[in-house]
């Protein structure tokens, strides 16, 4: 359903509509400077939303940004500036743009630029520099973002001239959307955004080296299609390369017709409708216990748009012990770096699916998908545990049920992630938006933000920890700024809960610097006058949660939960299936 735009509105996308045609068609009549030339640059790029902070050497840039119609966010930090700029790509497919200054406000970005490279994330991250005239003598505020980045970015650059403004930013655009997605970062000197000069028009991008395979080779297709037709236990594993490329009407018809269970990966969710029949939910360190086990007794794994990370395989020698496999990825790297393949096939996911539902004849395989089914164990998500207290599971099973499924989820990392991941059960592509490969606390808020900004009529959930939220809680000033409607639920255990889990099973119990304080969240929230509830009774959940529903905005809820529950299942680092921890109760509790 659409809101029909008011006459300012529709007023204001006229004005910008003209301004961006005439970046990109009128030629200019007088030199400008090459700060408004990054503006005009990002605008025929078709940037709506910058996340930033500015800083002296980043500063005529923002003096020419209020000319062109690019809204930008302010954020409290540099870090979650490239962690929103994360979210909205995330949510919405489009390149995020986040930018900052020299020296240290560059250097705050890594963190989120590290992110999105684990993660393939198309972002491009603009930073200030001191003049080229004294770069390396360390002056003031003088950082090497660019060799700070290089292992962490998919291409860097310094631009040295304002005639290399258009092109550099072009080809910045190009490497983070095209191939294996992933962060390019862009520096320019303070000089070269003061000097005058032209906007060069788009040019055909000619980059010897570069040419990322989309559309797989045949003659590896049939070779997969042969060995799944003479599996009997055959499983698909699908990572994030299937919402990346669009796939999922594509993996649900290949699924469908070979009848193939699915396991997804931690990013892989939302890639394939959770309530579909044939999914199994995640698999992996924390997996559910029927998906790990399905992997363990599978004869045939097709991984689609994964990169069997340390946290699905385990201990890799005993990783799907009776299979042959079956890895279809667009990074030719990933193919044979942690398992032997047996069928490597590089492309785009969607584009081997299609290939390869060309080659298949539907196929059956009741008597594998009737064992599978046999192995289930449903999470436990009962109200409450000992003496009371409120269950975290219980939560997430209710804003599950309360938001019918269908909200935007990002997500912190640790214990909350992971009964986020089982038991938000996601259908819809790109509504699952957490910290994968980096792991990095402090994720859930900024995304949550910049997945709002994006989409700005979705309902936007940030469920966080009591331990990432403190990382980055500064922004929910920007939340209050921007109105955005964007709840956030702390599960509060007053511990760093992952970590202290490991502390219980593994170290004897020796919680060494896991207890954690917080402040009066309820408070905190009034104060940046967002609006706060705390809940500590499982009767008080529901209540809570059709409350921060009920209006459009930021509010905050903060649950008061089990101080020691654990993530289970369980697979121990480094440990196989044959190691996994599937029960609730640990000897000696409850």
């Amino acid at each position: 359903m659409y809101r029909r735009l008011s006459r300012r509105e529709g007023e204001l996308m006229a004005i910008e509509t003209k301004e961006r045609r005439t970046v990109e068609e009128e030629p200019q009549r007088e030199p400008q400077l090459g700060a408004h030339l990054v503006m005009q640059a990002l605008v025929r790029e078709g940037v709506e939303v910058i996340f930033g902070y500015p800083g002296g050497a980043i500063l005529p840039v923002y003096d020419a940004l209020p000319s062109y119609p690019i809204h930008h966010v302010l954020v409290r930090h540099e870090q979650s500036a490239a962690f929103a700029a994360d979210g909205y790509a995330r949510a919405t497919g489009k390149v995020g743009v986040c930018m900052a200054t020299s020296g240290p406000g560059a250097t705050n970005l890594v963190t989120g630029i590290a992110n999105a490279m684990m993660d393939s994330i198309p972002i491009v991250a603009i930073t200030g520099q001191v003049p080229q005239s004294v770069i390396g003598m360390d002056a003031f505020q003088e950082t090497d973002i660019t060799g700070i980045t290089l292992p962490i970015t998919k291409y860097n650059m310094v631009i040295r001239s304002v005639e290399e403004i258009g092109p550099a930013i072009q080809k910045a655009f190009y490497l983070a959307r095209s191939g294996r997605p992933g962060p390019v970062l862009i520096d320019i000197p303070k000089d070269v955004q003061l000097a005058k000069g032209y906007l060069a028009p788009r040019q055909e991008l000619h980059l010897p080296g570069y040419r990322p395979t989309i559309v797989p080779h045949r003659r590896q297709i049939r070779r997969a299609a042969e060995l799944i037709r003479q599996a009997e236990r055959p499983l698909i594993l699908a990572g994030h390369g299937i919402i990346i490329s669009g796939a999922t009407e594509e993996l649900v018809r290949f699924a469908e017709r070979t009848q193939i269970p699915v396991g997804l990966t931690l990013l892989g969710i939302s890639g394939f409708p959770a309530s579909h029949p044939l999914c199994l939910g995640m698999v992996g360190m924390h997996g559910l216990a029927h998906a790990n086990r399905a992997i363990h007794e599978a004869d045939l794994i097709i991984g689609i748009g994964m990169r069997f990370d340390d946290r699905v395989t385990g201990r890799p020698s005993e990783f799907a012990p009776h299979a042959k496999i079956i890895h279809i990825d667009i990074d030719p790297a990933e193919i044979g770096k942690v398992l032997k393949t047996e069928v490597p096939v590089v492309g785009d996911a969607r584009e081997a699916l299609r290939l390869l539902l060309e080659e298949l004849e539907p196929l059956e395989h009741d008597d594998w998908l009737s064992a599978i089914r046999s192995w289930y164990r449903p999470i436990r998500t009962e109200p409450s545990g000992p003496d009371g207290a409120l269950q975290p599971q219980y939560v997430i099973a209710r804003l599950h049920a309360l938001t019918e499924g269908k909200a935007i989820v990002t997500t912190d990392v640790g214990q909350h992630q992971m009964w986020t991941a089982q038991l938000y059960r996601c259908d819809i592509p790109k509504q699952w938006i957490s910290s994968g490969g980096l792991g990095a606390m402090g994720f859930g808020v900024p995304s949550a933000m910049g997945a709002a900004i994006g989409r700005p009529d979705a309902e936007v959930w940030a469920v966080v920890g009591d331990g990432g939220v403190q990382m980055t809680l500064n922004e929910f000033a920007t939340l209050v700024d921007e109105q955005l409607n964007v709840k956030v639920a702390i599960i509060n255990n007053g511990y760093l809960g992952m970590v202290r889990q490991w502390q219980q099973l593994f170290h004897n119990r020796n919680y060494s610097e896991t207890p954690i304080s917080s402040p009066d969240y309820v408070l905190l929230g009034q104060a940046y006058r967002m609006a706060a509830r705390r809940v500590t009774r499982p009767a008080e959940v529901d209540d809570a949660i059709t409350w921060a529903r009920s209006f459009r905005g930021p509010a905050l809820i903060e649950f008061v939960v089990n101080q020691e529950e654990n993530v289970f299942p369980m697979i121990p680092s480094g440990g196989s299936f044959r190691d996994m921890i599937d029960d609730y109760r640990i000897e000696g509790e409850w």
